[in-house]
């Protein structure tokens, strides 16, 4: 996989390409808008648009390390926006009607200059998202660093199984360029790049962290998101076009900190509560028969009723009670796929039940984590599947916990509005829109409620939300979480599965906003004649 195919050379002289890296580089949100409107005009495809915002943003959206310990003080450095909302861009595209579908990546290219040398933002060197309330030095902006360059590929010698342990053993010991050499060098071999992807967003599904509570420096699965991004991206670009998409994505993942207790947990619970052995201080590897059987031979979905009292459970009872309710359902025959419904269900509850604006921060990464996984669980048949079920139940448990201990998890009182009879489906979604964008949540939870109620199809409530969560921005990571929940809506398969509707919608109108949240959306209307947005 060559840094630079024929193909992605051709952009790079692009005038307008060079006019967009130049303005984003200057950090230049109107600028940069305004190239990204002359795309649009000309007609250029969106994912060489987004091949083109990756590269340009590659180099300057790692950091040396997710933490920092500053005079005594211990302090968590963000991760990567960027890639999320190229991700983002990708599927709320196609959710969104006419011109309106150019508004999701209005919005990457809007945050993108914000989100460059997030390291330097943390420390007032740099202006961004991240500097928000420092007093900046007046005068140009420095330019954003590149803190780990690019590198040639590393090729091993072996079967595909001991290189990919190899690579990962790179990834556990934080031996970043080795590591992300390797992967490139696994990536050079087509029919080997499903599998090495599949260990990629593995890796990043395991690296949680074991506490939150009073935490601010925790990973929230955000290395797994960053994996998917990649894995999604790559595929709607092309692998052969993709260089930067990995340059970008798969390099962090072996950036510390990495946390693996919680994912060691969970391989302690096959043992102890699934298997019913004693721990022993020996090494353990690989997959039980049990495993393998339940992985494949457990087919019956859970009913409402018993996904209801696992919920139950996983947020209200300390562990290891949820620990004990999930292997009695497995060892009952249960899907774990249909476990997991449920578990993402729990999540979109817990973030129901949070009502302050500056609280969202765990529930809203742990149902991006659980959306994740059952991504990774339909895409890809890894082996160690189960134990990431046993790892997304603890993750959710300890979401609910914090938000129990930090002042939250409340249940909403949802109330329907009196002037919903006699509406059609188009009239009440767009009620909804339109609370959702007044950032008033009961509002738009009253509304979301009453359309279930009616009976009317749910597509152009769909429409409606993924619109909401386009149109307001300035982090669109937070659109993604509105869009993780709009597409598991499309695959959960329990019947309560409106409850990823409420949550889309008391997400987006609820969590903290920064700026002018409707600033891009306006611009973008004006500039692109949708009288919606202007």
């Amino acid at each position: 996989m060559p840094p630079d195919s024929a193909a992605v050379a051709s952009t790079r002289s692009d005038p307008l390409y060079a006019a967009l890296e130049e303005r984003i580089l200057a950090r230049d949100q109107h600028g940069a808008s305004e190239v990204y409107y002359g795309l649009v005009k000309a007609g250029r495809p969106l994912p060489e648009m987004l091949r083109e915002a990756v590269r340009i943003h590659a180099p300057y959206t790692h950091v040396p390390y997710h933490e920092r310990i500053d005079d005594g003080f211990v302090n968590f450095v963000n991760n990567d926006h960027c890639l999320l909302s190229a991700r983002a861009t990708l599927h709320l595209a196609k959710m969104l009607p006419g011109a309106a579908a150019g508004l999701p990546m209005a919005q990457t290219i809007w945050y993108i200059p914000t989100g460059l040398d997030i390291w330097n933002q943390k420390i007032a060197k740099a202006p961004g998202h991240y500097s928000r309330g420092f007093q900046m030095a007046d005068g140009l902006p420095p330019a954003p660093v590149v803190h780990w360059p690019d590198q040639p590929p590393l090729k091993l010698d072996g079967a595909l199984h001991d290189r990919l342990g190899q690579w990962m053993t790179l990834v556990h010991r934080g031996e970043v360029v080795d590591a992300y050499r390797t992967f490139l060098g696994l990536m050079a071999e087509p029919s080997e790049r499903r599998a090495a992807l599949a260990e990629l967003v593995f890796a990043g599904l395991i690296d949680v962290q074991d506490r939150s509570f009073q935490n601010r420096s925790y990973t929230t699965g955000h290395k797994s998101f960053r994996a998917r991004a990649t894995v999604e991206l790559g595929d709607a670009i092309g692998w052969d076009m993709a260089h930067d998409v990995l340059y970008a994505g798969a390099l962090d993942i072996a950036v510390g900190p990495r946390w693996y207790s919680l994912y060691e947990v969970a391989c302690n619970a096959i043992t102890v509560y699934l298997e019913g052995n004693e721990l022993h201080a020996v090494p353990y590897s690989g997959t039980t028969e049990q495993e393998r059987a339940i992985l494949a031979g457990n087919k019956t979905p859970l009913t409402q009723a018993e996904a209801d009292a696992f919920i139950e459970v996983v947020l209200r009872q300390p562990e290891p009670a949820y620990i004990e309710q999930l292997t009695a359902l497995l060892k009952a025959g249960k899907s774990p796929r249909s476990i997991l419904d449920a578990i993402q269900l729990g999540a979109a509850q817990v973030v129901l039940e949070t009502h302050a604006d500056i609280n969202f921060s765990l529930p809203q990464h742990c149902y991006e984590y659980c959306n994740t996984l059952g991504w990774f669980w339909d895409n890809f048949e890894h082996p160690q599947r189960l134990k990431l079920l046993y790892l997304a139940a603890a993750y959710l448990n300890q979401n609910a916990w914090h938000q129990k201990l930090s002042g939250d998890l409340l249940p909403p009182q949802i109330e329907m509005p009196s002037s919903a009879t006699g509406l059609d489906a188009d009239q009440m979604a767009a009620r909804v829109e339109a609370a959702t964008i007044a950032l008033d949540a009961p509002k738009a939870l009253g509304w979301a409620k009453a359309y279930f109620a009616s009976g009317h199809d749910t597509a152009p409530l769909v429409c409606a939300l993924a619109m909401a969560a386009s149109r307001l921005g300035n982090d669109p990571h937070n659109q993604e979480i509105a869009l993780c929940m709009l597409e598991d809506f499309g695959k959960n398969r329990l019947p309560d599965r409106g409850r990823l509707l409420l949550a889309a919608a008391q997400h987006t109108a609820r969590h903290r906003k920064y700026g002018d949240p409707l600033d891009c959306s306006r611009r973008f209307g004006k500039a692109l004649s949708v009288a919606a947005f202007a």
